[in-house]
């Protein structure tokens, strides 16, 4: 009885080297096109990162009845920042992150709500004047800067830029540019601008000239 030979179904080798080449040719042509779209995405993800954060500590003020701060993690905001309860505001830790007994959030020190991870790679995140280290919302829901004083921000801003060109200039379509008015509301401003600075009715600081201003 002849015993039929059978034969196993695959690629050889070679036919395997080939499509693997293909392969690396066409996403090396792809790569390219991905990239600006990746980084809008990113800058996009990093805005609406920032406003939500000041969403969530102007509700807190007002459900807590306390202070709560937006105040960045190191140097300057592209390092992360964080949204807490300042139950702690003795001298100098007002507006300042204290963890000592952090999660008790009643008594102690202060309560943290949520961290932000630093921004990735070339992209800053700045403040203005009035904002560059923290803002701080009372229990009536308006932001206030000054330590203990009465008196409320100015219309000032954030800049967030996509710097990897290394030019330091907020330019159409890789930067944005966040308000934040008297009341502590927050309004994004158009991108397609050079710099993306055009909101009507706002007062001289919203023109932008640098990603990083001091």
């Amino acid at each position: 009885m002849k015993q039929a030979q059978s034969s196993s179904l695959g690629f050889t080798l070679i036919e395997l080297m080939v499509t693997v080449s293909i392969a690396a040719v066409l996403l090396a042509l792809a790569l390219p096109s991905f990239a600006p779209t990746i980084r809008s995405n990113r800058l996009t993800t990093y805005t609406n990162d920032l406003i939500a954060s000041f969403s969530l500590a102007r509700s807190e003020a007002v459900k807590r009845g306390q202070h709560v701060v937006v105040g960045r993690n190191g140097a300057n905001w592209e390092d992360g920042w964080r949204v807490f309860v300042d139950i702690n505001r003795m001298g100098a830790n007002a507006n300042v992150y204290d963890a000592t007994d952090a999660a008790n959030c009643t008594v102690g020190a202060d309560c943290l709500l949520k961290t932000y991870p630093a921004l990735s790679g070339s992209y800053t995140l700045r403040g203005g004047n009035n904002v560059a280290v923290f803002v701080r919302y009372v229990p009536s829901g308006i932001s206030n800067y000054i330590p203990d004083g009465l008196s409320n921000i100015a219309n000032d801003y954030f800049v967030i830029c996509d710097n990897s060109d290394g030019n330091n200039l907020p330019e159409a379509n890789t930067a944005k540019l966040i308000t934040i008015n008297s009341v502590g509301r927050l309004r994004l401003a158009a991108d397609t601008s050079v710099p993306p600075d055009n909101i009507p009715n706002l007062n001289a600081t919203t023109n932008v000239a640098t990603c990083t201003p001091a």
